[in-house]
């Protein structure tokens, strides 16, 4: 079946779907696949629809996000009322992430219109612009084995083979209170220096074609309660952005046996990725003539435990700005990509 990739992102403009603000956008999506003829299922806010279930082949996932971020403040335009002008579509969501969400529904329906050699699904999920727990986390549970995933965001139909990842690190070096104007106590200002250098300067073996090192920054510290007094604490915090050449445990472990002071994680969830250029989606991209590159912002891809590509329509220098658009074009020949991308692709 043919999608009026249009009429849809224009609907769904028109309803506001925040970050865990997602249910009417949801309930229409699964309304309006319902009568398109799809048999949509759906967890929280999350819906995905699947080519057969799982039977042995591999399993390759379609994905992007419902949720946009709040109107900037700069916005021209009535950011809920879907406008055409010049062949662009203006609307908030429309760039990041409804361009991809519409040419991703109306791929899945194409490819599953012959046989395929792996099992296919598609889905629209919720919370991605806070990298919430509600979101592709509740879903993956549901759909099973993915061996590859397309993320859907706009990369100007270019592959990003690599992103990075986030983690935030809690430091405490400790030392003893005393006065002063005495010789006594332990500073721990000085006891975190040597830890806070060690950050500064240190870098890692595997460095990322496209991403660079492993980036560390230490971006605030605290310590002492008055002037007069020694003080027996000093904490820090440490950004922390992997390359894709390490996943977030062994960063942290290589972290932690590296530096004197106490290292707490607030959390390893938003990971980096690596597509090595010999994969066959990579490899299939590349002979169709598109760019690969690293992307240093996160997506969907961050909550991936398997091998992911991001690349959809649009632009994101235009995402998250006044008077969002994509271009109608744009859609189109960005449905026309990935089914040449993943048409008879064996993994």
């Amino acid at each position: 079946m043919n999608i009026d990739t249009t009429g849809l992102l224009e609907a769904l403009v028109r309803i506001p779907s925040f970050s865990r603000e997602e249910g009417a956008a949801a309930d229409f999506l699964e309304e309006w696949m319902k009568n398109a003829g799809f048999s949509p299922r759906r967890v929280g806010h999350n819906l995905w629809v699947e080519s057969c279930p799982a039977d042995g082949r591999p399993t390759i996932l379609l994905n992007a996000h419902i949720d946009t971020v709040r109107p900037a403040s700069g916005y021209t335009r009535d950011p809920f009322t879907p406008c055409i002008e010049d062949g662009r579509l203006y609307g908030l969501g429309t760039n990041d992430d409804g361009g991809s969400l519409v040419a991703l529904l109306e791929t899945y329906s194409r490819l599953i219109s012959k046989p395929q050699p792996y099992r296919l699904v598609f889905s629209a999920t919720a919370e991605e612009e806070v990298s919430g727990r509600g979101g592709l986390d509740l879903l993956l549970p549901e759909i099973g084995r993915v061996d590859f995933g397309v993320i859907g965001e706009p990369t100007g139909m270019n592959m990003a083979v690599a992103e990075k990842g986030l983690m935030v690190l809690d430091c405490t070096a400790h030392g003893k209170s005393g006065h002063a104007a005495r010789n006594e106590g332990v500073n721990a200002i000085y006891e975190a220096l040597e830890s806070i250098d060690w950050f500064r300067n240190h870098s890692f073996e595997r460095e990322s074609d496209y991403l660079g090192p492993v980036k560390m920054t230490v971006t605030q510290i605290n310590a002492g309660t008055q002037h007069n007094v020694v003080p027996d604490k000093c904490t820090f915090v440490v950004d922390v952005r992997p390359n894709g050449m390490y996943t977030n445990p062994e960063l942290l472990s290589l972290i932690k046996a590296s530096v004197p002071c106490e290292v707490k994680e607030r959390s390893t969830r938003i990971g980096s990725s690596h597509l090595p250029s010999d994969h066959p989606a990579v490899a299939r991209g590349l002979a169709l003539g598109l760019e690969p590159f690293g992307s240093p912002t996160t997506s969907n891809q961050a909550l991936c435990g398997f091998p992911t590509l991001k690349i959809g329509p649009g632009d994101s220098a235009r995402s998250h700005s006044a008077d969002e658009y994509i271009c109608l074009d744009e859609i189109a020949s960005g449905v026309e990509i990935y089914c040449k991308l993943l048409d008879g692709l064996e993994l």
